[in-house]
């Protein structure tokens, strides 16, 4: 099934690393992402103030299914990604951590791995008993690593378990 997906990452830090991750999967047929900016685009939005880069980011996740939160090194330390993970859950989109730490980046370099984001993010959800309470995004959605487990292979797979748990 065909997929439209969103990347959440730290940009400046981990955008090669991502590349990698992201045409990998766009590769394969039938697959779509919302776009990537480059560094003049953000920058510009940037300058436009914390209202413009929400706004962006809600009109890039619209019409997703699932938000793909590439982790690096400094990832979970982004307020944006912080902004992604929250928005997913409250759109009860599915989501998925992939680990991106053990690809090399533009100077052949491995990096330390970082805290997992999906840690820091509490949710509410509706027990199978009629009531509620509050978890961790990480207890609700899994997370791989890319380089471990053979993300380029599957990614996809991973993309469409997360959609299956969100019901979507």
């Amino acid at each position: 099934m065909a997929r439209r997906v969103f990347f959440s990452f730290h940009y400046q830090r981990d955008s090669w690393r991502v590349s990698q991750v992201r045409n990998s999967w766009l590769c394969r047929a039938g697959h779509e992402a919302t776009p990537f900016l480059d560094g003049a685009q953000w920058e510009k939005i940037k300058r436009q103030g914390s209202r413009a880069i929400q706004n962006w980011i809600d009109r890039q996740m619209k019409g997703t299914s699932v938000t793909v939160v590439l982790i690096g090194q400094e990832t979970a330390n982004r307020p944006w990604v912080k902004y992604e993970i929250e928005q997913s859950a409250k759109l009860r989109k599915g989501i998925v951590g992939v680990r991106i730490h053990n690809l090399k980046n533009q100077l052949r370099q491995t990096d330390r791995p970082g805290p997992n984001p999906l840690d820091k993010i509490i949710v509410r959800r509706q027990t199978i008993w009629g009531g509620y309470q509050n978890v961790r995004v990480s207890q609700i959605a899994n997370t791989y690593d890319y380089y471990l487990n053979n993300g380029r292979l599957n990614l996809s797979m991973w993309i469409e378990e997360a959609a299956r748990n969100a019901r979507r």
